[in-house]
């Protein structure tokens, strides 16, 4: 099943970054997800919004949280240069080489002027080529 998107305002927010539900889309007074669903409403502007990812849908997905289970923002952490980013980033694993194999040299049938296989034997004329 593929999954396809509407553009909307959840489009407008960034991944894993609270911002203030008031803000992001106005309106009914809605239920943090953290507080269950038996809970009472609380109103948008006490409310913030988290736009999380999901495994199967590139958009994600959105949740309402209050002030008391605010999820905190997973930023990236500042690199300051290239070269100390090359430092500290984990080392792929070396590669052995794979083993090369000497390639044979090209034989021609002195009859025929064409390539002679490994067998030795010209597919042309059926001479025998050392």
């Amino acid at each position: 099943m593929k999954i396809r998107n509407s553009s909307d305002w959840r489009d407008a927010l960034p991944f894993e970054l609270p911002v203030a539900a008031a803000e992001a889309v106005p309106g009914e007074p809605t239920r943090c997800a953290g507080c269950g669903i038996d809970s009472e409403p609380w109103p948008r502007e006490a409310l913030w919004v988290v736009k999380h990812r999901h495994p199967t849908n590139p958009a994600g997905f959105v949740r309402y949280y209050c002030a008391d289970h605010k999820p905190v923002a997973k930023l990236a952490p500042p690199v300051s240069s290239p070269e100390r980013a090359r430092r500290s980033a984990p080392s792929a694993p070396r590669r052995l080489a794979a083993p090369t194999v000497p390639e044979r040299a090209v034989v021609l049938c002195p009859d025929c002027f064409v390539q002679v296989p490994a067998t030795g034997v010209c597919g042309m004329c059926g001479q025998q080529v050392a």
